[in-house]
């Protein structure tokens, strides 16, 4: 292996050493300098960025690097600069809440780092063992910031539980990995391809491995069966933080679900759809009928993420290009409404866990215009209604999932979204029509935080700017799906 061959892994090796820099200056800075810390690591985020685009531009097809363990294609690339940019929104949201909190930020800051170098290896991965390092790396970064508010039973009931049952998700993946193994004598996913494709027939305890591997994803982006971990690491976990887990790991976990399904396991497409098929039903049935009884925003919207990865495996469903780029849009589209809409629960914590509670938001309209007309627009946006991205989301997943033949899950699809309208407005009823002072209500006051709110002017420009004009991500996702089998 040559030194040139460690030249495209410059974006993980500048972050990796971005985090432990991050971390080192946390400790000379204390609980004083989260804001200095902050601009830091958004700063290296940037960088990776420059780095990311420079070492995947001029790359034309898949390109193997690193003894076949990690690949260079367009569609790293896509996943990589949305998780960047996920990260980014994050750090500048929490900087304030962490203020407010007494919490430093060095150990903030450098586990958000350092996750995103799992989910970087989970977009390049071409490799079972390299893919299963990437996610637990993502994993074990993930259960510390979730846990990061020591001091908060909440925070570390949510940290227990998620990692409890995260760890015995990654035993059952790693088990069907195992079986694939052992089945087929490797782990490089084209390898794997073509011998799924040279099999004269089936062999059972690779169908097994295969699903199993299936469960093991599924956990992680947060489908039903295996959703139980979701609400209450949501809710327990510090708000920047929810806003973090709800969008770039779930969106990691696809790509890594893409590498696997699209390509490694596409010609044994048969015994693995039917499983995601019940899944993407089930989970949006569960998430969207759970939500409609919740009063605490942040499990509302615990809820309401499951849902949507019932929505986004419509595309895995699809198993046709349309459904690929799709998916692609549908997570770029998610992680700007989603971080947005948590971006309003920061804005109003003031101590405690104030803000959570949907009657919190009772007179938002009245007394901060402007902030209940944001929230409006990523309730309409989660929902699905035009002309909000939400709304065009939907339609391309739904119009892949017609075009595959799936015409019921389609129906199934399109009535859990008139469903979820219900707890979508539940909030928009408290911040237009109760005016905060009948009982019961307790509006928490509006902080003002720039940084927040600069974040939150971005996810709504972008929301509308998709939604009127989606052609430009569109283009883009068509050319990141290309080094997939399935084109």
């Amino acid at each position: 292996m040559t030194l040139a061959q460690f030249v495209p892994f410059l974006p993980e090796i500048f972050l990796a050493t971005a985090g432990f820099v991050v971390l080192l200056l946390g400790i000379k800075l204390g609980h004083g300098g989260v804001r200095p810390l902050a601009l830091v690591g958004v700063g290296s985020l940037a960088v990776t960025g420059v780095l990311v685009w420079l070492v995947g531009r001029p790359v034309d097809g898949p390109v193997v690097i690193l003894g076949d363990m990690l690949v260079i294609d367009q569609l790293a690339v896509f996943f990589k600069l949305l998780v960047l940019a996920a990260g980014m929104v994050t750090i500048l949201m929490a900087a304030g809440f962490l203020e407010r909190f007494g919490y430093g930020g060095g150990e903030f800051i450098s586990l958000i780092l350092f996750a995103t170098v799992g989910m970087f290896i989970m977009a390049s991965g071409a490799n079972l063992a390299s893919l299963y390092v990437g996610l637990e790396l993502m994993a074990l970064s993930v259960y510390v910031l979730v846990g990061y508010f020591k001091l908060e039973i909440k925070s570390n009931e949510g940290a227990i539980k998620y990692f409890v049952l995260g760890a015995a998700s990654s035993a059952i993946l790693l088990y069907g990995i195992s079986l694939i193994y052992g089945s087929l004598g490797t782990l490089d996913l084209r390898e794997i391809r073509e011998s799924l494709v040279a099999l004269p027939t089936a062999n059972p305890m690779l169908m097994l491995g295969m699903v199993l591997v299936s469960f093991g994803m599924l956990f992680k982006v947060a489908a039903v069966p295996f959703h139980v971990w979701t609400p209450d690491a949501y809710e327990g976990a510090p708000t920047p933080v929810t806003a973090f887990i709800s969008v770039a790991p779930k969106a990691a976990a696809f790509a890594m679900f893409m590498r696997l399904f699209f390509d490694a396991f596409a010609p044994g497409v048969e015994h693995w759809r039917i499983v995601l098929w019940v899944a993407s039903a089930a989970t949006m049935i569960y998430g969207n009928v759970a939500a409609l009884t919740q009063d605490n925003v942040k499990r509302m919207l615990a809820y309401s993420s499951i849902a949507h990865a019932g929505y986004a495996l419509m595309g895995l469903v699809a198993f046709n290009e349309m459904g690929a780029w799709a998916l692609l849009m549908y997570m770029l589209i998610y992680a700007f409404m989603n971080l947005g809409a948590f971006g309003f629960v920061i804005l109003l914590e003031s101590k405690g866990y104030a803000g959570e509670k949907i009657v919190d938001y009772a007179g938002l309209a009245r007394r901060h215009p402007g902030a209940a007309l944001g929230m409006l627009i990523f309730m309409l946006a989660l929902a699905g209604i035009p002309p909000t991205a939400g709304f065009m989301g939907k339609l391309y997943l739904f119009a892949a999932a017609v075009e595959g033949g799936y015409v019921l899950l389609t129906v199934i699809a399109v009535i859990m979204s008139a469903v979820s309208l219900y707890y979508y407005f539940r909030i928009v009823v408290q911040m237009y029509l109760q005016d905060g002072e009948e009982e019961g209500a307790e509006p928490a006051p509006l902080l003002r935080d720039r940084w927040t709110e600069a974040m939150i002017a971005v996810c709504i420009v972008a929301t509308m700017v998709v939604g009127v004009w989606p052609r430009p991500i569109v283009i883009w996702a068509k050319s990141a799906v290309g080094a997939l089998g399935i084109m």
